[in-house]
């Protein structure tokens, strides 16, 4: 596959990934974490921003392709 063709791809799957999981995540929080007290708001919201990492990583990973062997 042209190397453009996979970047354009993959930065699509990265912007579909980060507003899905955005709004999976806050819905989430609001039908569980409506009353619960403020670190616990915080811890969830510290894992789940981090948590969207490693898909996002595989996929810039497959962006960049197979490297050619030496």
């Amino acid at each position: 596959m042209v190397p453009r063709l996979r970047s354009f791809i993959g930065t699509i799957m990265i912007i579909v990934l980060v507003i899905v999981y955005a709004l999976a995540a806050t819905t989430v929080a609001t039908l569980l974490l409506a009353t619960s007290p403020w670190w616990v708001h915080f811890l969830y919201f510290l894992l789940s921003g981090l948590l969207w990492i490693l898909p996002a990583m595989l996929i810039i990973k497959w962006m960049a392709g197979a490297r050619p062997k030496v």
